[in-house]
């Protein structure tokens, strides 16, 4: 499914509307969903303040009403969390400063593009931050709630501790000490309840606590009752918060017959049968405990995934029982390499993993390299037949930024697969560290080289999916997406590889390649009795081209295929940036009577100002409307406005991205024509939808 980013709501104080509409430009290059206001005067302000939410607001640093420092304290006034930028004129530390001092997070010099993006990047992740931080707070005032009403349910004797004294006691922890009034127990020492031979006990799991570890077995101690009578019970002791206050959670079962049993029991089920290792629910545990220790204290810790290369090919060869004995060997070499701090578990048929909870990715490298060395050596015996194994081995560090569990075990286990793509490894046995990798704009050269090793090589492909008319047409209409297989032989979209500004000329090598391609296509659909009309997608470049129109009227013609069967979408971005060149485009594609749309409309500040130069006959709203209509009353209503008016001007509205039934009877309400999204049907290499009869 197609990733979902979510609308930046943004406020613009700029005199300029055309430097606004580079701002939001900026924005929606970098790939932000983007929904503009720009702010005109001080009740302009007030209202867009008191009226919505916003995630944003960019401040020309100019002459205007209101001025920088009057909407920076506007906003202080009414107690926004909305982060604002200043634009700057050029780098100047005393009026940064000042600003910041009034409350701006930032000073930009407004012709730095690059640092502009940067900035609003860094204050929108925090604004993220900080929202799922208040959510999360109330989440967590709802937990402590219904797990108040859980301890005082529950049938376990529970207690808090907070310096040796009893802080809370349910009901349980009461009967089973002896006491009938709570304010008997709060603030007795949990010493006092204990017999003298107990006592000593208690304190060295106490100093365990002080020392930043947790008991790893229950403690067996002995009440003392008021009345003389004494019980043993089992305590098992671990870290918590009471009232925000850090604690120790005591949960007290009297010692009974089957507590052998349960402690089996349990072992057992931490265990895998076949190696004796620990499983993989164990080594989640585990190493979930981990990663809430190391973002505590920021300690060192890493994990290795050890994935068999080529098991399950040998494992035909050598059969179940064959394998089962290799398993149990291979388990036997990985638990003797390992230390006694480390934790070895069987992730599954043919990977295991290392949790090293005290390791750097250095030591664990060490680990790892004598373990690799080993079963590169080993001779695996398999009823008289002889066997060898090796393994490839990812490592993951364990951070205070680390991921949740099954996202770290995911990173070493990425990690282990990416050793064959080192040379010298290609069938494995090596080691590979996970490395974070940093969102770049990459190198144009580099860039241009592997799109055209792609053309030059086939590696590119067609998809298409159905674009459907909600008034029952029975048209048949496709939308057409080029893929290219990345060095990982992964299908990606090779303009996503395109950095801002470069490399010259890509864009439109791929842009006639995919027009070629569907032109070919297309033309032998057709022939099949289809009526199949086609959206293709051109890029700025293309726009600018003025030998593609000329070009496209050869391919028509050689293809014997009619113009009105290709609809030109061109992206609302790029129609703006590049207004006269794409009004001459729509002009020349009209004389070969093709079709043209706009597409990811309504993002710029004055939308439809575009639409008065551009004869177009479809227009695609944003995806992020899509979602925007279903949250509420408002946002309906602004889609409903907003097509009223585009069939005002007698164009067709497509509404992408939908991919749910959910949201298609608010898009029938709304009055759109055409919808497209996984729902209907994910792009596919054929153009082979039902699109069935029409009535």
């Amino acid at each position: 499914m197609p990733q979902k980013t979510e609308t930046i709501h943004l406020l613009l104080l700029d005199p300029s509307q055309n430097d606004a509409e580079q701002v939001v430009s900026l924005l929606r290059n970098a790939g932000r969903a983007t929904r503009a206001h720009r702010v005109t005067s001080p009740e302009d302000l007030q209202d867009a303040l008191g009226s919505g939410t916003w995630d944003l607001m960019l401040i020309r640093d100019a002459e205007q009403e209101p001025s920088p420092e009057d909407a920076l304290d506007q906003i202080r006034r009414q107690d926004k969390d909305l982060p604002a930028i200043l634009m700057a004129a050029g780098e100047d530390g005393e009026r940064r400063s000042a600003v910041m001092e009034r409350g701006a997070q930032d000073a930009v010099p407004f012709d730095n593009s690059t640092l502009l993006r940067q900035v609003i990047d860094r204050e929108l992740a925090n604004l993220g931050e900080r929202r799922q931080r208040r959510s999360l707070s109330g989440h967590l005032r709802d937990a402590e709630q219904r797990c108040h009403l859980l301890l005082e349910s529950s049938k376990d004797a529970i207690a808090y501790i907070n310096d040796g004294l009893h802080v809370y006691a349910n009901q349980s922890y009461l009967e089973l000490l002896g006491y009938e009034d709570p304010d008997d127990l709060l603030a007795l020492p949990v010493l006092d309840t204990l017999d003298s031979g107990s006592q000593q006990h208690f304190k060295e799991a106490m100093k365990q606590f002080r020392e930043g570890e947790e008991p790893q077995e229950p403690l067996t101690v002995t009440i003392e009752r008021p009345d003389g009578e004494t019980i043993e019970v089992t305590a098992e002791l671990s870290a918590a918060t009471y009232d925000g206050e850090p604690c120790i959670q005591i949960v007290a079962r009297p010692v009974q017959d089957s507590a052998e049993l349960a402690e089996k029991l349990r072992e057992i089920s931490s265990k895998d049968v076949l190696t004796g290792l620990y499983n993989r629910h164990h080594l989640m545990d585990t190493l979930s405990q981990t990663i809430a220790r190391v973002q505590k204290d920021g300690s060192d810790a890493a994990l290795a995934y050890i994935a068999l290369d080529e098991f399950v090919h040998k494992k035909t060869q050598i059969g179940i029982s064959g394998a089962d004995l290799v398993i149990g060997d291979m388990a036997g070499l990985i638990a003797a390499c390992a230390r006694e701090d480390q934790v070895v578990a069987r992730l599954s048929d043919d990977a295991f993993c290392i949790l090293g909870p005290q390791d750097t990715v250095e030591s664990m490298k060490e680990v790892a390299e004598t373990l690799r060395k080993r079963v590169e050596d080993h001779l695996f015996d398999v009823s008289g037949r002889t066997l060898q194994l090796t393994v490839s081995i990812g490592i993951a560090a364990i951070t205070e930024n680390a991921p949740q569990a099954e996202d770290l075990v995911g990173r070493a286990h990425t990690a282990a697969d990416e050793v064959r793509q080192q040379e010298g490894h290609e069938a494995g046995n090596g080691i590979n560290v996970h490395e974070p990798q940093l969102q770049s704009q990459g190198s144009a050269d580099g860039t241009a080289d592997a799109i055209q090793q792609a053309l030059d090589n086939d590696q590119f492909r067609l998809l298409f999916q159905p674009i459907i008319n909600l008034r029952g047409e029975g048209e048949e209409h496709y939308e057409a997406f080029v893929r290219m297989l990345d060095e990982h032989g992964k299908e990606v979209s090779p303009y996503d590889f395109l950095p801002p500004g470069g490399p010259v000329n890509t864009a439109a090598k791929i842009d006639r390649w995919v027009v070629l391609q569907t032109i070919k296509q297309l033309a032998s659909h057709r022939s099949k009795g289809h009526e199949t009309r086609l959206f293709l997608n051109v890029t700025a470049e293309t726009v600018q081209d003025q030998t593609f129109p000329s070009w496209l009227g050869v391919a028509l013609k050689a293809a014997r295929l009619p113009g009105d069967s290709l609809i030109f979408q061109i992206a609302e971005r790029d129609a703006t940036t590049y207004l006269k060149q794409a009004r001459d485009f729509c002009g020349a594609l009209r004389e070969l009577h093709c079709s043209l749309s706009i597409t990811h409309f309504g993002g710029a500040l004055n939308p439809f100002n575009t639409l008065k130069h551009l004869d177009v006959d479809y227009v695609k709203l944003d995806g992020s409307y899509t979602d925007e209509i279903q949250k509420n009353e408002e946002s309906r209503q602004t889609v409903k406005e907003m097509i009223q008016t585009l069939h005002q001007q007698g164009r067709l509205t497509v509404m992408p991205l939908v991919e749910s039934a959910s949201v298609l009877a608010t898009i029938w309400q709304a009055g759109v024509n055409y919808i497209q999204g996984y729902y209907l049907q994910a792009p596919t290499p054929d153009m082979d939808y039902d699109f069935g009869e029409g009535d």
